[in-house]
């Protein structure tokens, strides 16, 4: 019975994986399906590589704050982590993500709290602190970027985002959500009532306080002011990416900050997406940005896409497999 339900699990998560990728195959076609190759080629000829290389430049300083931010919240929790670990686990975490959407949360946990005081359950109480201010940082960008160019972004925010997503979502929804919320509200009551007599209540009750721990540990930093100077400067990096690839490419050069703002906004909601590192969804949804608000060619808009998200992608494959190959050698040394 119990290698049945194991069974049914690992095929469950590969079907997941398998619709992921799917899916990822079928956004890339729709956004790369109008692109004219010649024009695509010739707009990188012309590309301004100084710009990507600042580009990378705020790139890798945007990875280097969020594992100062991440190593912030673990602190209290074990003081013995060490920047390199931290560095290692979290760029671990982020190669597994561009394969398997996700699944690089779980493992950068797994590699933090190996051979540690840390608990993994805490630990991953850390990454979704971290995911909640990444998500009010996301809502404050969208505001700022529809506040200050209303008039020329609400449109497209209106038409190609809102309408969709509210004809897609029914009053239904709502009361189910609810539902789910309240069962979870009255299952956790249950657990910790009855972990006295239960062995699998107990053990429940452990990994949410472990949970609970981590979240909280916002709580605990010493120098709460750093760790919001830290997610400024990430988010204002991400602003500085999009702009520096505006700026790379002589068609989108005369655009500004406001502009390179909304284009980052618009490119997050890509990356809540379900696909294998955001493939498609974000060269489609930015693209159709750029050619709506600004009247340029489709393919400068994935010229763009790619250039950026291409750009990044390679630069956590690079750091990703120089932290993999670092734990590998240093668990075999040890």
């Amino acid at each position: 019975m119990l290698k049945f339900a194991t069974m049914n699990k690992k095929v469950s998560q590969a079907a997941k994986y398998i619709l992921s990728f799917v899916l990822a195959g079928v956004l890339v076609y729709f956004a790369f399906r109008r692109v004219d190759w010649a024009a695509f080629l010739s707009g990188l000829g012309q590309t301004r590589w100084g710009c990507v290389v600042l580009f990378f430049l705020a790139a890798l300083l945007a990875v280097v704050l969020r594992e100062e931010r991440w190593r912030a919240m673990l602190l209290p929790l074990d003081g013995t982590v060490r920047r390199i670990d931290a560095w290692d686990a979290a760029n671990v975490g982020n190669l597994t993500n561009v394969v398997l959407p996700g699944a690089g949360e779980f493992v950068r946990c797994g590699y933090i709290s190996r051979g540690k005081r840390l608990r993994y359950d805490a630990a991953f109480g850390t990454v979704i602190c971290e995911r909640a201010w990444d998500v009010l940082a996301v809502l404050l960008l969208f505001i700022g970027a529809l506040g200050i160019g209303w008039n020329r972004f609400g449109g497209f925010f209106t038409d190609n985002i809102l309408t969709p997503l509210a004809e897609r979502l029914h009053f239904s929804l709502g009361w189910a959500l609810l539902g789910v919320l309240l069962a979870g509200v009255v299952l956790l009551w249950l657990v910790f009532r009855l972990r006295t007599r239960s062995s699998v209540c107990a053990r429940i009750a452990t990994s949410v306080k472990g949970l609970w721990d981590g979240f909280a540990s916002f709580a605990k930093l010493r120098h709460k002011g750093l760790f919001l100077a830290y997610t400024v400067g990430i988010w204002l990096l991400y602003l500085l990416m999009s702009y520096c690839i505006l700026q790379a490419i002589p068609a989108l050069s005369g655009l500004t900050l406001a502009d390179a703002l909304f284009i980052s906004a618009v490119s997050n909601i890509a990356s809540v997406i379900p696909v294998p590192g955001g493939i498609g969804a974000y060269h489609y949804l930015v693209s159709l940005c750029l050619s709506s608000l600004y009247g340029v060619t489709w393919d400068t808009g994935i010229l763009f896409a790619t250039l950026s998200h291409e750009g990044h992608a390679l630069l956590i494959l690079l750091l990703g497999i120089a932290s993999y190959l670092r734990l590998t050698l240093r668990g075999k040394a040890a």
